[in-house]
C-alpha cells in the first residue's frame, strides 16, 4: 500500500501500551541502577562484571559513537552513483 503526500503510514501514532510499559520502567530506575552497581562491584565473574559496568557507563554518558570507514582502515566512504539511460530501439510499423 503506498502512501499519499502527507499521509502517514501510523496515523494513531506510538501505541499507548509502549509509553506504559517505558514509565513502569523508569519507576524502577534506581533499584535496577542499584542491581548493577552490586554486580558490577561484587559480582561473582569478570563477564558479569563487566557487562554491568557498561551498562551503568552507557546510562550516565551514552554508547560511545562508532566511526564508520569504507574500507576497515579509516579511509573515506565511497560514494557515486551512475546513471544509465537505455533508449529502446525502434520498431518497425509503429
Amino acid at each position: 500500500m503506498a502512501f499519499q503526500p502527507g499521509q502517514s503510514g501510523n496515523p494513531g501514532g506510538r501505541p499507548k501500551a509502549s509509553a506504559r510499559v517505558r514509565d513502569a520502567a523508569r519507576e524502577h530506575t534506581e533499584a535496577a541502577l542499584a542491581v548493577l552497581v552490586q554486580i558490577a562491584t561484587a559480582g561473582e565473574s569478570e563477564a558479569a562484571r563487566v557487562a554491568a559496568a557498561n551498562a551503568i557507563l552507557d546510562r550516565g554518558y551514552g554508547k560511545p559513537t562508532q566511526p564508520v570507514d569504507g574500507d576497515g582502515e579509516g579511509g573515506a566512504i565511497p560514494v557515486g552513483l551512475t546513471v544509465q539511460f537505455i533508449r529502446p530501439e525502434p520498431t518497425d510499423g509503429g
